[in-house]
């Protein structure tokens, strides 16, 4: 199956093995797994929990979604601003470019079309009604974070893709272009052209793999990304090290971080933040905004499918930073502070104004881009 993507030969994977992340059979984590971060004796999810979800888990009506466009329309006010799309995809505006993050606009978390996690509402937008970026950021490769039916959408887009070492063979096998791709190692550096924008990929502590066989096949990342005058911090999906202040001294300091909080569970605290964790690594990063991501799209752990945010609004008061908790599509700029709404806790409530789209319409628009779990070509500005 094409979804499963394409394992790295040739120079790109002697490049691969040329990594000090690399060892011998795959790419490993590096930092020591903190004494705590698993909760000893937490048994791991059975496969039925994980494929058969139910109630509180998924919610119990459909997610309000803003329309961002007439935002996007004007340039933010103070240079930087973030838009939350669902899950880790979010359009960042810095100092006059744009830059996405994570993009998925997939029916299912899945290389397969009928099975595997089931979004919980379509994105915001249409693939074809976003604004013209400058990049793509692409953390790893699990397929909640690397869609294929939206990577196939973008191919006849002129949008350069920056990734980490091996995930640019999934990239060219679904039809992007090389001269589109870059490939950073840890600590790596790149100027995206055209742009005053740096990407930078940073230590991240997780894992890889789109099949049973290619389990740390590729190298997985945070990445910042730095303008003349803002720059933006995103986990990609990690557990909790003291790699944060290191990223912090070395690329900081921050306007804005994206950090996971959703998906944990106890037996996978090296892997994955979850709220509690997320601020201990915000702190380490210097308290800059906080737009928690990886969550309310997928159902893909055991708790809630509020719960990550939940437990965010009880820790917000101890710490100096500023949470952002923006509707899906909702346009925010950290530098008008904090944005506490538990928008969540009332699905079912009519306070739906005019800015919002409508639900039947947005599903009747999505299931028609992701039939046959793909995408239409058209469904990307290309002027």
């Amino acid at each position: 199956m094409k979804s499963f993507g394409q394992r790295a030969s040739g120079e790109r994977l002697e490049r691969m093995r040329a990594s000090p992340q690399w060892a011998g059979d795959g790419f490993r984590n590096l930092a020591p797994i903190a004494p705590g971060l698993r909760q000893p004796g937490a048994a791991m999810p059975s496969i039925g929990e994980m494929l058969c979800p139910r109630p509180p888990r998924l919610p119990p009506g459909p997610l309000p979604l803003h329309d961002p466009r007439a935002a996007w329309l004007r340039p933010p006010q103070s240079g930087l601003r973030a838009t939350w799309l669902g899950h880790s995809t979010v359009l960042l505006e810095i100092d006059g470019w744009r830059v996405l993050t994570d993009p998925v606009w997939g029916p299912r978390a899945s290389p397969f079309a009928r099975m595997g996690p089931k979004r919980f509402h379509p994105a915001p937008v249409a693939l074809r009604d976003l604004p013209e970026v400058d990049a793509i950021v692409i953390s790893h490769d699990h397929y909640d974070h690397l869609d294929y039916p939206t990577i196939r959408a973008l191919r006849a887009a002129r949008v350069p893709f920056i990734t980490t070492l091996g995930v640019g063979a999934h990239l060219q096998a679904w039809g992007i272009a090389p001269e589109r791709i870059t490939e950073l190692d840890w600590w790596q550096s790149h100027t995206v052209s055209g742009t005053g924008l740096t990407v930078t990929a940073a230590p991240s502590q997780h894992f890889s793999g789109r099949g049973l066989k290619t389990r740390n096949s590729t190298l997985w990342a945070s990445m910042v990304v730095r303008g003349p005058r803002h720059a933006m911090f995103f986990s990609g999906d990690t557990g909790l090290t003291e790699q944060y202040a290191t990223i912090c001294e070395r690329l900081g300091p921050f306007d804005l971080a994206l950090l996971e909080v959703g998906a944990w569970h106890p037996a996978w605290g090296d892997i994955h933040l979850g709220p509690d964790h997320a601020m201990q690594a915000l702190a380490l990063l210097g308290n800059p905004a906080f737009l928690p991501v990886h969550w309310g799209t997928f159902c893909l752990a055991m708790h809630d499918w509020d719960q990550p945010v939940e437990r965010l609004l009880d820790l917000a008061p101890a710490s100096p930073a500023a949470l952002l908790m923006p509707r899906l599509g909702q346009p925010l700029e950290p530098a008008h502070g904090p944005l506490l709404t538990a928008w969540w806790r009332n699905l079912k409530s009519t306070e739906l104004a005019s800015d919002l789209l409508s639900q039947q319409a947005l599903s009747a628009q999505y299931q028609q881009a992701s039939e046959a779990d793909s995408m239409p070509k058209e469904a990307w500005p290309l002027d």
